[in-house]
């Protein structure tokens, strides 16, 4: 599968609380928080389901990348969605491996591992938080 997710029993404003510590500990920070529902409210569009996205990064992972291949800065930062299902509040990522994968030249080793050590670390961030 291309994602990883799980379902909390948190809120979502809870899920992301525990989200942002959990990630701080492994040195990544939240760039920014976009609501989508908020944003298409504000344009009109009747949303009424909680759906943040977050974009986290570790500077040191994002310069190892770029180092190795600025193409995959086009997956940067990494993204974390926070939202409401059915009642149920899911936090997930598109998973880091599945993406660099995309990227087909002779860096895709590097960036291979590059990607699984930070797509592992997310996860731990991910189930620390749920």
């Amino acid at each position: 599968m291309f994602h990883y997710t799980v379902d909390t029993e948190k809120s979502v404003e809870e899920a992301i609380a525990a989200l942002e510590q959990t990630l701080k500990e492994e040195k990544f920070g939240v760039l920014w928080q976009f609501s989508i529902q908020d944003k298409l409210n504000e344009k009109g569009i009747e949303f009424n389901q909680k759906y943040k996205i977050l974009e986290v990064c570790n500077p040191v992972e994002a310069k190892r990348v770029l180092s190795e291949n600025y193409l995959a800065g086009y997956f940067l930062p990494c993204k974390i969605a926070v939202y409401e299902h059915e009642g149920q509040t899911k936090i997930g990522l598109p998973k880091p491996s599945a993406l660099i994968g995309m990227v087909e030249n002779e860096s895709f080793e590097g960036l291979k591992g590059i990607a699984q050590d930070v797509e592992k670390r997310l996860i731990a961030c991910i189930d620390k938080s749920k």
